[in-house]
């Protein structure tokens, strides 16, 4: 399990609203929750150059880990190879519920081919069928993994962040893994 620190300069524990003085961290099961159900992600990469790069993916929770795919040539990939570091963020498009996450680690290449098949299998009891290629595989993901046309990369959280809101109080919870 992590550490769990709430920084009350970002929560409503610091504010005379209330209810602030009732306000805590949110707790690392609930945010792995809402990591296993969220759908789309958004995985923010540098290029070698320094500039930023962010896209939106799909991505499963398995195990403690993040996973997304792509295609080796496309810019995340590239990014990925010269610097390991990246972010992935998911939550509300909401002022005034919800929880936002970011995940923050070093994005490894997954080669063996037994994981790649538990990261589809984890892919598809989350997205379902309808994600899946008529081939029966994931976006064709075992073949393109097998051919070279799809690379899968695994994101242990170093840090996390979790930014709550909810009955007008507000929570940033800060996990060390």
């Amino acid at each position: 399990m992590p550490t769990t620190d709430l920084d009350p300069r970002y929560s409503s524990a610091i504010h005379p609203r209330p209810g602030a003085e009732n306000v805590t961290p949110t707790p690392w099961p609930e945010a792995q929750r809402r990591l296993e159900e969220a759908e789309i992600f958004w995985v923010s990469t540098v290029r070698p150059d320094g500039r930023l790069h962010v896209t939106p993916v799909i991505a499963a929770w398995h195990e403690g880990v993040l996973y997304f795919s792509t295609g080796p040539e496309e810019q995340k990939a590239k990014n990925l190879a010269h610097n390991a570091h990246c972010a992935l963020t998911t939550g509300r498009n909401s002022l005034t519920e919800g929880l936002d996450l970011i995940v923050e680690g070093r994005a490894e290449q997954v080669s063996d081919p037994a994981k790649v098949e538990e990261v589809i299998a984890a892919y598809e009891a989350k997205y379902g069928a309808h994600i899946t290629s008529p081939e029966g595989t994931f976006h064709g993901i075992s073949d393109a993994f097998r051919t070279g046309r799809a690379v899968v990369f695994a994101v242990e959280p170093g840090t996390a962040y979790g930014f709550g809101r909810e009955g007008g109080l507000f929570t940033h919870t800060r996990w060390a893994f």
